[in-house]
């Protein structure tokens, strides 16, 4: 196969993108996910619903004690105090799970547990720290009653009819809490977007293979799983290509058949071997090539057909750092998940930092006691990420960050 020339091929770095250029450009590109699944709901947290859940019936589904005591009528409680009680009589005793006792009349009181159903009749409970016990076994009230007080109404929670749930909602813990209390076992949602991850290079091989002269393993597909996984997608690694464009270009056209989204790392650069370049202007479309960014410079960016291709450089640390700040975003705005906040942490500089006059840097710190250490060492070196909490910024520029100096630290 004979390579092309350069004339042959787009721009190769003439004009580096500014990184929040590229950024805004790979989300603006999402295509969110649009095939559903049904999922049962204790799966539900951390996936998106797909229809709205509306409320069959109230929640709660009759009025109930919101504390141990004695259900009352607070008319029959009128002027009880510590000192002076009113005495009633107790017809009953009832327990979460049980129906209710029967009407209350004037004077009569029912002992209920927190949970436990109300009785007709009855519009307060009275808590049993504020009551005791007469010789004879009646209940001495000591305080009057408020109407409607430590009861919890029906459907005070849910009301039938209520939208619990809307389409394209988040669904955390406590809203898969809600879908539950209204009977439903299982809930629609939006599938996981597909993620073919695709290495390319004769110099790499999968863990677990011997390696041969002139050979590493391939780092790449592990870290970009994970990070696939974390953020919402199906991670599907295929196998490695050789440096051959011919075999690129059918590699990345069937991870586009049925991919959602195609991320490959290495050849994204303009070496002699690079060339997966090549096979993106033959088999679909560049949107850019080249980040003012350090790490990850030649990131790839375009599309094949409809299908996203995200193409990270081969350098490990490169390869994860934009991953992080690239595929992250593109991947939860596919998903329809919510936009990512990662914690961040102002702390200063343990040693300086030197600007570079042309790019953006993500420089990786590790915090130490309450300094944030740098701990970049190569585009090369996955210990880079690996040692490191997380990144600070370091905007293009002369001269350095100082030592003491207050950064903030995004953490991984």
């Amino acid at each position: 196969m004979t390579r092309p020339t350069e004339a042959m091929r787009p721009a190769l770095f003439r004009e580096l993108l500014p990184f929040d250029e590229a950024l805004n450009r790979t989300i603006a590109a999402a295509r969110p996910v649009a095939r559903t699944t049904v999922v049962p709901v204790t799966d539900a947290p951390g996936r998106v619903a797909a229809v709205d859940v509306i409320s069959p019936l109230d929640v709660p589904p009759f009025d109930r004690a919101a504390m141990d005591g004695y259900a009352v009528r607070a008319a029959d409680t009128t002027g009880a105090t510590a000192d002076h009680p009113v005495v009633l009589e107790c017809i009953a005793r009832t327990f979460t799970g049980e129906g209710p006792a029967r009407r209350l009349e004037a004077g009569e009181c029912v002992e209920v547990a927190t949970g436990a159903p109300i009785p007709a009749g009855a519009d307060a409970v009275v808590m049993v720290e504020r009551t005791s016990r007469a010789p004879d076994g009646r209940v001495l009230v000591h305080e009057t009653a408020r109407e409607g007080q430590h009861i919890g109404r029906r459907g005070t929670d849910i009301e039938r009819g209520h939208v619990v749930i809307r389409t394209g909602d988040f669904i955390t813990a406590a809203r898969a809490g809600a879908i539950a209390a209204t009977g439903r076992v299982d809930i629609d949602v939006y599938d996981r977007p597909r993620v073919a991850i695709l290495t390319t290079g004769n110099e790499v091989v999968p863990p677990g293979q011997p390696l041969a002269a002139g050979q590493v393993y391939d780092i790449n597909r592990i870290t970009l799983a994970a990070i696939v996984r974390q953020h919402g997608g199906t991670a599907d690694i295929l196998p490695i290509i050789d440096d051959d464009v011919d075999a690129i270009v059918e590699a990345l056209r069937r991870a586009a058949a049925t991919a959602d989204l195609v991320v490959t790392s290495g050849g994204s650069s303009v070496g002699g071997r690079d060339l997966l370049l090549d096979a993106l202007d033959r088999c679909g479309r560049i949107v850019y090539h080249g980040i003012a960014v350090k790490p990850g410079k030649p990131t790839l960016f375009g599309f094949i057909g409809e299908t996203p291709l995200l193409g990270l450089p081969g350098n490990p640390a490169s390869c994860l750092s934009n991953a992080v700040l690239l595929l992250v975003p593109l991947l939860r705005q596919t998903a329809r998940l919510p936009v990512w906040r990662p914690l961040r942490r102002r702390l200063p500089l343990a040693r300086s930092i030197r600007r570079l006059a042309d790019r953006h840097q993500f420089y990786t710190v590790r915090i130490a006691g309450d300094l944030a250490e740098p701990a970049f060492k190569s585009s090369g070196d996955i210990t880079s990420m690996a040692t490191a909490d997380g990144f600070i910024e370091v905007a293009a520029g002369a001269g350095e960050l100082s030592a003491g100096e207050s950064v903030d630290v995004m953490l991984f």
